[in-house]
């Protein structure tokens, strides 16, 4: 595969993802509005953040009237899951020069995360370059949207009729992306635990039950590889002929 033929299979592999990204990102442009943002200051938080779920728990919070600085932390603790997605590609990128890794680092997304990574691990010859290419094939067709659907949605969230719901997006958004990369079983201890822990702690104020939730998931997922790696390294496993000790 070239370059060119990379940067378009990338480009097609994320289309579909235009079906969410468009009402997702028309959504936060309404919400942020109605947080008392003028459009203005819409466009600089999704061009300097570009990272919806936590772009929505911010005007959220701030609508809720919570300190900024909950508002912030809480924000960035969404967006920890981008540090995740970093360390993933970190095997398929680490080489790239500093500024390609700096652009790609700013255009991460989850959907470029997860058509990228799931590319890479079932093509493992794939070179570096061509992996370049791959992933700025799919973020030129979902950046574009997200600034332009943003905008739409602030300028005419008002006049938008009110049976339109754009709730929907949101929550079919992180499903489509997380479906495909459950596939182990720390994969989906972690998932579960995420999610139950979210509906048990959803009284927290200010939205704090969500870190509680994700840190819980890391715990029951990393505890879940030690489970089974300590199950492979067993006696009789099967997993330890031919070692030497």
């Amino acid at each position: 595969m070239t370059r060119a033929q990379a940067f378009r299979r990338g480009f097609l592999d994320c289309a579909p993802f235009l079906i969410i990204v468009v009402p997702f990102s028309m959504l936060f442009g309404v919400a942020a509005r109605e947080a008392g943002l003028d459009v203005l200051q819409v466009m600089a938080m999704s061009v300097l953040v570009i990272a919806g779920a936590s772009q929505f728990t911010a005007v959220t919070l701030l609508a809720d009237n919570a300190p900024v600085f909950v508002a912030l932390l809480t924000a960035l603790a969404v967006n920890l899951r981008m540090a995740m997605y970093s360390a993933a590609l970190v095997p398929h990128l680490g080489h790239a020069p500093l500024g390609t890794r700096a652009l790609m680092a700013y255009l991460m997304v989850d959907q470029a995360y997860a058509v990228a990574v799931r590319t890479y691990e079932d093509n493992p010859g794939m070179p570096m370059a061509v992996k370049v290419a791959y992933y700025f094939g799919c973020m030129t067709l979902i950046c574009p949207f997200w600034y332009g659907f943003t905008a739409v949605g602030a300028v005419l969230g008002q006049a938008l009729p009110a049976g339109l719901s754009l709730d929907f997006a949101v929550p079919v958004c992180f499903i489509a992306l997380l479906a495909p990369l459950l596939r182990s079983l720390p994969h989906v201890v972690a998932a579960l635990v995420s999610a139950l822990a979210a509906v048990v702690f959803a009284w927290v104020p200010w939205n704090l039950g969500l870190i509680a939730a994700a840190v819980l998931a890391m715990i029951a997922g990393a505890q879940a590889e030690l489970f089974l790696a300590r199950r492979a390294a067993r006696p009789g496993s099967g997993s330890g002929s031919g070692s030497v000790a």
